[in-house]
């Protein structure tokens, strides 16, 4: 993936040295979303440790809260080229929905916030700690990032490369295109209604859709080769329910999926990546 570093983007919102508060938001739509990334670390902690994690997004039991995050100056100065790859994705992958939007929809595109954080973070859906995964807050229309993440993308689960990593940042700017089109407030309204997991994975896919077609963008810009395709594609599919159940039981059970599976997530970015168009994206309808 070609790209260039340069200055921290005005989007881009630095909490690393700043500690979370109290206890958790809701889950859903409700609060945070888990993010592209948001079951990795679930999965398997709740695996490592026999404890039901996804508890603590269901109202179940919370634990003690998190200790106090201290600022760290030689981490910061270690992650410098990290948070400057971030600001380029995000100023990027906004700019293009800035002129896509109002041409393929009614809407005018409005840009969100960027939070890095380390550890815990509060947000307008209430504390998230790192083993949520990246994820969306539509109450604040920001996007949380704990840079650890991407080591885990690599390494544990064998999704490396930058293009992997961008890809998890369009999936959740692709949420904040779906809150200002209205896509978000239905699926709550859908949720309430039953069937909650459902319409859960319809919006995943659709935001990996939206990813796809900002993808599309940087092919057509050459800012990406065939070899960043199939690591987007590669990462899409490390963070499918069935693989991660896969990973934590040693078998699946699609009827407790929230994102998707590994090969629907890649057939959505594909889908979004070939036409470069949000009616692609209709996760909601029959396809």
């Amino acid at each position: 993936m070609e790209w260039t570093p340069g200055d921290v983007s005005s989007d881009i919102e630095d909490r690393r040295g700043i500690s979370g508060g109290g206890g958790f938001g809701g889950g859903g739509f409700g609060g945070f979303h888990l993010g592209v990334g948001g079951t990795i670390l679930l999965f398997i902690l709740s695996f490592v440790f026999k404890v039901n994690l996804f508890s603590l997004f269901s109202g179940g039991p919370v634990g003690e809260p998190p200790s106090a995050a201290v600022a760290d100056p030689a981490r910061d100065a270690a992650e410098k080229t990290e948070v400057q790859f971030v600001s380029f994705v995000l100023d990027d992958v906004q700019r293009i929905w800035t002129l896509l939007l109002p041409q393929q929809s009614q809407a005018q595109y409005r840009h969100a916030k960027l939070v890095l954080f380390r550890d815990s973070i509060d947000s307008a859906c209430g504390e998230a700690q790192s083993a949520t995964g990246p994820f969306y807050c539509p109450g604040d229309e920001k996007v949380y990032l704990d840079l650890g993440f991407f080591d885990e993308l690599s390494r544990r689960f064998g999704a490396p490369g930058d293009f992997a990593r961008a890809y998890v940042i369009a999936h959740e700017v692709g949420h904040h295109v779906q809150k200002i089109l209205g896509i978000e407030a239905k699926a709550r309204r859908l949720q309430s209604g039953g069937n909650a997991n459902a319409v859960s994975v319809k919006i995943e896919l659709q935001a990996d859709c939206f990813a796809g077609v900002w993808a599309n963008s940087t092919e057509q810009r050459s800012v990406i080769d065939q070899s960043d395709v199939k690591s987007a594609l590669q990462a899409a599919a490390a963070v499918g329910d069935d693989r991660l159940q896969k990973m934590a039981t040693g078998h699946v059970s699609p009827e407790t999926f929230t994102h998707g599976s590994s090969a629907d997530r890649m057939k959505w970015f594909q889908a979004g990546l070939t036409s470069g168009q949000i009616s692609s994206c209709d996760t909601f309808g029959q396809r």
